[in-house]
């Protein structure tokens, strides 16, 4: 790579110590003989705001340092650009880093944004809203928002997770949808329905990861009116690979849903970040839509670009 990379670190990501991120990226950066522009941001208007003026700017590469929320963020800016996104996963789950392959290890996953390799991968879109991993309503971003308000009073990040999942498990709010896929109406009252960048694993240890990202289709996911007993054993027959043998468990593939409620707005989740969308909600999937370095075409099982970037 010869053009200058810019670098957009959060320095509020998961797993790194804050004191002198900066300093450890830039000298990762440095090792591999890259020249940056490091940026570093506290919020997710500031992130925005830095990405949309890096690609207007025409900068060919730009990377993104922290979890799964700031990978999207900077994600939806380039997708449909020139722009080709880096992945330093920084946070505490990094869910599109380890489905790309990329190494979680800073100077290694810098290791493969200076190889250069080039692929294109999906992306998901909901009224607008571009997501890298998943989309959810219902349960999900009910507890996301329970958690940051723990956060809030004073609770450490999984503390507050696990107040938040008790006290929204606790209620158990079941929403009514409609979801037409392929032209068929589902009407269904459901805890969640869940919306993947590709097919996800539902069974055994892999639960929760993909094996392709460039498949161009949307794995949809929702259960039946079950009571929350009903809903953990979901969780323990995914693990033995029974889940899609359960009568109240329904998985859809497609490249466009529509999902309708009795609400005019809804709370939805988009790679972990929670906002309010009209109603109805109209997903879709955009084929390789985001070019982005990985380490091997063999890990996507798709084609990469020739060439290095």
């Amino acid at each position: 790579m010869t053009t200058r990379t810019r670098v957009l670190v959060n320095s509020k990501a998961g797993v790194e110590r804050r004191d002198d991120i900066q300093a450890r990226v830039a000298r990762a950066f440095a090792d591999h003989g890259l020249d940056t522009e490091i940026v570093v941001f506290r919020d997710g208007t500031e992130l925005a705001r830095e990405a949309r003026r890096a690609v207007d700017e025409g900068c060919g590469a730009l990377v993104a340092g922290g979890g799964d929320g700031t990978i999207g963020c900077v994600a939806s800016v380039v997708a449909g650009t020139q722009t080709t996104l880096g992945v330093l996963p920084l946070g505490t789950l990094n869910h599109f880093a380890k489905d790309l392959g990329i190494p979680l290890k800073l100077d290694d996953a810098v290791g493969v944004i200076a190889a250069g390799h080039v692929h294109r991968v999906d992306v998901g879109e909901v009224n607008g809203c571009v997501f890298v991993n998943n989309s959810s309503i219902g349960l999900y971003p009910t507890i996301v928002v329970e958690r940051e308000q723990q956060q809030r009073l004073g609770k450490r990040k999984w503390s507050a997770f696990a107040r938040a999942l008790f006290t929204v498990i606790g209620r158990y709010p079941l929403i009514r949808v409609s979801v037409r896929a392929d032209g068929v109406p589902k009407v269904r009252k459901t805890p969640l329905v869940f919306v993947g960048n590709n097919s996800y694993e539902i069974h055994g240890l892999k639960l929760g990861t993909r094996r392709r990202l460039d498949a161009g289709r949307l794995s949809v996911y929702l259960t039946r009116d079950v009571g929350r007993w009903t809903l953990f054993g979901f969780a323990l027959r995914a693990l033995v690979g029974r889940l899609r043998e359960h009568k109240d468990f329904e998985e859809v593939e497609t490249s466009e849903v529509s999902i309708r409620t009795m609400h005019r707005r809804m709370r939805v989740a988009a790679d972990g970040e929670v906002t309010d969308l009209d109603t109805p909600l109209e997903y879709r999937i955009r084929p390789r839509a985001l070019r982005v370095f990985a380490p091997t075409p063999e890990k996507l099982d798709g084609p990469r670009e020739a060439g290095n970037a």
